[in-house]
C-alpha cells in the first residue's frame, strides 16, 4: 500500500515526467519543446535477431494474425452454433425423453464456462513449452470432440463432449492476442486486434445464423461435423503460418524513471554495450525452422501463480469486467433469441438463425470504427505532447461510445424480446447489433491496454500479458456461464424484461470504471511498476 500511498502523493507535473510500464516514447522529437512533427518510435525495440517475432516479414505477421483469427472465429463458431438447434434438440426425434429447452441451455454455459477456465492450465503451460504446442494440441482436442458431439447419442455425451470443446478453444482467446501484442509494434497493434475481435464478435453470430439452417435441413449430426471441418482447416493453418512467438529478448528491464534520465541511461548502456561487446552473429530464421514445435522455459509451477497475480493490476480489473459483461450478453441473447423467434407469433422455425443479422451489421461497423481510430487517436495524441510520451489510457477515450451503445442494446433487446409481435423483432435486432457495436470496439481498445501496460515485460519477457488474457478471459467465463446457466429459468418465470434490464445494469455499471482509469491509471501504473518489472 506505501506504493500507492506515494504514486498517489506525487504532483500531477511529477506525474506526467515519469514513465512506468505502458508510457512509452512513440514519437522521437529533436527539440522536446516543440509540438508536432518527430517520427514514430518502433515499441518494442527489435534485437537484431531474424528470429524475433518483431522482425518477421510483413507477410508471417500477417499469417499470424489471419490463423489467430480464425481459431478465434472457429472456437466462438462452435460455441454458440448448437443454440440456433435448440428448438429442433427439443423434440423426441433427437433426444427420447426430449430435453427441456431451458436444460438445452447447459450445453452453452458448460462450453463458455470451460472455455475460460481452462487457461488456468493452458496459458502456464505455453509459457513453459511454447504456444505452438499448446494452440496445435488444443485445436487437434477440438477436432476430435466435435467428432464426439456429432456421434453422441444421449444428452449426457454431448454435453461432455461439449465441455472439452470448450478446453479446445479456449486458448484462442488468450494466446492469440498475447500472440499479436509479440509480433505487431505498439502503434500497430489497435488494428490487428480490430481484426482479431471482430473475429471473436463474428464467430458466435454467424454460428448461429448458419446453425439453423444446417440443423433444420441438413439434421443435427451435420452441425457438429461442420465444427469439425472448420477446427481441422484451422489446425492445418496454424501448423503451417502460426510459428513460435514465445522469444527471449535480451535487454535491461528499468525502472520508473522520467523521461531525460530514460534517455541519458539508455545512451549510456547503448554505448558500454557499443564499446565492450561485438554484435552477435545471428543465422537466417527459415520457414522450416518456423514449423519446430516446442521449447522449455522452466518454472512450471511458479508460472501456475501468474494469473492470480497479474490481478494485482488495476487495468486488468477494468478489461476483466467489461469483456466478462460484453460477451456474457451476448451469449444469454442469442441463447434466448431462438427460444423467442420459434415460438409466436414469430414461428421462424428453420430461419431463426437470422435473428442474429443484426449482430453482424453491429461487428462490422464496430471494426471499421476501431480499425480508423483506435490507433489514430494514440499517435494524435501524442504528436501534440511535447515529451512525445504514448500512454495506455489515451486508448480508452474511444471505448466510451461502445460502453453506453453496449449498455442500452441490452435493455432493447429485453423490452423487444417480451413484448413480441409486429415489427418487435426489428427492435430485437437493433439491440443485438448495439451490444455487437460494444464488444467489437470495447475489448480490442481494451486488450490493447491491458497489453500496453506490459510492454516493458512483453519485450524482455513475454509471457505477462497471457496471463492477464487469463484472468479477464476466466472473469468471463464465469459470468457467461453464471448468466447462461440461469436465464432459461428466469425467463420461463419472469420474462425478458428483467434479466437484461439487470443485465444492463451491470454493464452500466462495469463501464463507469473506466472514469477510474481515465483519472488515476498512471497513477496506478506508478504504483505497481515493481509488480512488472
Amino acid at each position: 500500500m506505501s506504493a500507492f500511498k506515494r504514486a498517489f502523493a506525487l504532483p500531477k507535473e511529477e506525474i506526467e515526467k515519469l514513465t512506468p510500464p505502458g508510457t512509452t516514447v512513440l514519437i522521437h522529437r529533436e527539440d522536446q519543446n516543440r509540438e508536432g512533427g518527430g517520427h514514430i518510435v518502433l515499441v518494442p525495440d527489435p534485437s537484431d535477431d531474424p528470429a524475433d517475432p518483431l522482425n518477421w516479414k510483413w507477410w508471417s505477421k500477417v499469417g499470424l494474425l489471419i490463423c489467430a483469427s480464425f481459431y478465434a472465429f472457429v472456437g466462438n463458431f462452435t460455441s454458440a452454433s448448437i443454440a440456433s438447434a435448440f428448438p429442433l434438440l427439443a423434440t423426441p426425434a433427437v433426444f427420447n425423453p426430449p430435453v427441456p429447452m431451458k436444460r438445452l441451455s447447459y450445453l452453452v454455459a458448460v462450453n463458455v464456462l470451460l472455455l475460460g477456465a481452462a487457461n488456468l492450465w493452458n496459458v502456464p503451460l505455453a509459457n513453459t513449452f511454447g504456444r505452438r504446442p499448446v494452440v496445435l494440441f488444443s485445436l487437434l482436442l477440438l477436432t476430435l470432440s466435435s467428432m464426439w458431439a456429432g456421434l453422441a447419442t444421449s444428452f449426457g455425451s454431448l454435453l461432455a463432449a461439449r465441455a472439452f470443446m470448450g478446453v479446445g478453444a479456449s486458448v484462442s482467446e488468450t494466446l492469440s492476442p498475447a500472440a499479436i501484442g509479440e509480433v505487431f509494434f505498439v502503434h500497430q497493434r489497435g488494428r490487428a486486434m480490430a481484426v482479431y475481435t471482430m473475429s471473436i464478435a463474428l464467430g458466435p453470430f454467424l454460428g448461429g445464423l448458419s446453425g439453423s439452417y444446417i440443423a433444420f435441413r441438413y439434421g443435427i449430426s451435420w452441425l457438429h461435423w461442420a465444427n469439425v471441418i472448420l477446427s481441422a482447416i484451422c489446425l492445418a493453418l496454424c501448423f503451417f503460418l502460426l510459428p513460435e512467438t514465445l522469444y527471449v529478448r535480451k535487454q535491461r528491464l528499468s525502472t520508473v524513471r522520467t523521461g531525460d534520465e530514460r534517455e541519458k541511461s539508455d545512451a549510456r548502456f547503448e554505448k558500454t554495450i557499443e564499446e565492450s561487446i561485438s554484435p552477435p552473429s545471428y543465422k537466417t530464421f527459415t520457414f522450416a525452422q518456423s514449423l519446430k514445435v516446442g521449447r522449455y522455459e522452466g518454472g512450471l509451477l511458479s508460472k501456475l501463480g501468474g494469473p492470480w497475480l497479474s490481478l494485482r493490476l488495476p487495468g486488468v480489473w477494468l478489461v476483466m469486467f467489461w469483456y466478462a459483461g460484453l460477451v456474457g450478453g451476448i451469449v444469454t441473447v442469442t441463447t434466448i433469441s431462438p427460444q423467442v423467434m420459434a415460438s409466436p407469433p414469430y414461428l421462424w422455425h428453420d430461419h431463426i438463425g437470422l435473428a442474429n443479422v443484426g449482430g453482424i451489421v453491429g461487428t462490422f461497423v464496430g471494426a471499421a470504427y476501431t480499425y480508423f481510430v483506435a490507433d489514430r487517436v494514440l499517435t494524435g495524441q501524442v504528436k501534440h505532447e511535447a515529451h512525445g510520451f504514448a500512454e495506455s489510457e489515451s486508448r480508452l477515450k474511444t471505448t466510451l461510445p461502445g460502453l453506453f451503445v453496449a449498455t442500452t442494446g441490452l435493455w432493447v433487446f429485453g423490452f423487444c424480446a417480451d413484448h413480441p409481435g409486429g415489427a418487435k423483432w426489428v427492435g430485437m435486432q437493433f439491440g443485438l447489433g448495439m451490444l455487437a457495436f460494444g464488444l467489437i470496439q470495447t475489448p480490442s481498445v481494451g486488450f490493447n491496454y491491458a497489453s500496453t501496460l506490459l510492454n516493458l515485460i512483453i519485450d524482455s519477457y513475454g509471457k505477462a500479458a497471457s496471463d492477464c488474457f487469463v484472468a479477464v478471459v476466466g472473469m468471463r467465463a464465469i459470468i457467461a456461464f453464471s448468466w447462461t446457466f440461469f436465464i432459461g429459468e428466469w425467463v420461463a418465470k419472469a420474462g425478458t424484461s428483467v434479466p437484461f434490464g439487470v443485465f444492463g445494469g451491470l454493464m452500466g455499471i462495469f463501464s463507469l470504471l473506466v472514469f477510474v482509469i481515465l483519472i488515476w491509471g498512471k497513477r496506478f501504473r506508478v504504483a505497481t511498476a515493481q509488480w512488472v518489472q
